[in-house]
């Protein structure tokens, strides 16, 4: 009857050699991107990297062959079996995306742990800092804000500050 239907799609590892040739490590014959868009179309995983780098060539060589489908347009869909291809297409498209919006939510979820990971090292900073009973820029710009507010009050008031302690003062808030 033929070989039994599995739950889990097959993953292919296909390698793209310098001279452009594309090579699927689980068959091992050399593939083209038709064989490839075939392989999604009908559910198998597939990753391209390069031979040499190993630099991961999924988007590039999915997108490559969207664009070459996309260019033989609908003249490609004629025929009794044009929805079985349409609906074949689309599923290579859906592919596409599912694997083009990977790297978008794995920025977002790295961006989320970076700022996380910041704040609970200024939160660390800061108890260490007071533990040690170190002032931290926070409370420096407190104390800052604190000395301004008090010379203006004595501005109000009349009282003029010495000049050696106003040019000091500024020194050591810059």
């Amino acid at each position: 009857m033929g070989p039994a239907v599995t739950t889990t799609p097959d993953r292919h590892l296909i390698k793209k050699y310098a001279n452009r040739k594309l090579y699927d490590t689980r068959t091992s014959h050399y593939i083209t991107l038709e064989g490839i868009a075939e392989l999604v179309r009908e559910g198998h995983e597939i990753k391209v990297v390069d031979r040499d780098s190993g630099q991961d060539l999924t988007q590039v060589t999915l997108s490559q062959i969207v664009l070459s489908q996309e260019k033989n347009g609908p003249a490609r869909l004629v025929g009794a079996s044009s929805d079985a291809i349409q609906e074949r297409g689309q599923a290579l498209l859906d592919y596409v995306r599912k694997t083009l919006a990977v790297p978008a939510d794995l920025k977002n979820q790295m961006e989320r742990r970076r700022e996380d990971l910041e704040g609970m090292a200024d939160d660390t900073i800061e108890r260490a800092l007071r533990r040690l009973r170190i002032p931290s820029h926070t409370d420096i710009d407190r104390i800052n804000q604190r000395l301004d507010r008090i010379s203006a009050q004595l501005k109000k008031l009349g009282v003029v500050e010495p000049a050696t302690t106003k040019g000091r003062k500024r020194k050591a808030a810059g």
